[in-house]
């Protein structure tokens, strides 16, 4: 049975492994993980917390230039020293998953898997070294992009991470021009097609209230609830 753990250890991983193939840092203190990577520097589903030590991970933040700080909890944890710390809490991720042997369909023709791209380079040119996760080998990482039949438009996009049996789906967004055009379970199901293939059971992610739609038409059930909190540093701000 997968585990509200399964799916925090997944997604941990997941930022680990993003971090470590696109020149972030993974970093210890004690009991804490800290990962700075293409979303930022994030505190990973701590047991247990102090005011000083999510300090220390500010202080590493604002020395690195970056504005944004986040922390990814079990709702067990007591979530006081984040307070302290000046963090403010954010959105619930909701932890859902579905058996990928029942998670079958056709392949969307507008759906394709890549290992690199250049629609972003007009956009956001520094996502397109997020890729380098599709390239390296052994493969553990999926990237799908959706496009428009006829203009050829991206569409959105999606990501699936291989962790022993279970796949992660991160990152999935169908930009809001696109919407309601099925495109999203077209990126679904490629992405976790590609992680069925290579050997994955069960399928983990979370959701935000919109996507819960969506994942709940294609077979996937809510398991728990989680919570984030953000800290915003300002250049002139000090702890």
């Amino acid at each position: 049975m997968v585990t509200v753990e399964d799916c925090q250890r997944v997604q941990t991983n997941w930022y680990r492994f993003r971090a470590e193939t696109c020149g972030g840092d993974v970093w210890t203190d004690g009991p804490l993980t800290w990962i700075d990577g293409p979303d930022g520097q994030n505190l990973m589903f701590p047991t247990a917390v102090t005011t000083e030590a999510v300090l220390r991970g500010v202080e590493r933040a604002r020395d690195r230039g970056l504005t944004v700080v986040g922390a990814w909890l079990a709702l067990t944890v007591d979530s006081r020293p984040l307070a302290e710390a000046g963090f403010t809490r954010g959105w619930s991720p909701w932890w859902m998953t579905a058996d990928l042997s029942e998670l079958v369909a056709d392949p969307d023709p507008r759906v394709e898997l890549q290992v690199d791209s250049s629609d972003y380079e007009q956009e956001d040119p520094g996502y397109r070294k997020t890729l380098t996760a599709a390239r390296r080998r052994p493969t553990r990482a999926w990237y799908a992009a959706a496009y428009t039949p006829r203009a050829r438009r991206f569409a959105g996009r999606a990501w699936s991470f291989l962790d022993g049996d279970l796949a992660g789906v991160f990152d999935m967004d169908v930009w809001p021009p696109f919407r309601r055009r099925r495109f999203g379970t077209g990126l679904l199901h490629a992405v976790c097609a590609a992680a069925r293939q290579a050997g994955a059971r069960h399928g983990v992610l979370n959701a935000t209230p919109e996507g819960k739609l969506l994942y709940t038409a294609c077979g996937f059930k809510q398991i728990g609830e989680g919570i984030t909190w953000w800290r915003h540093l300002a250049g002139s701000d000090r702890a």
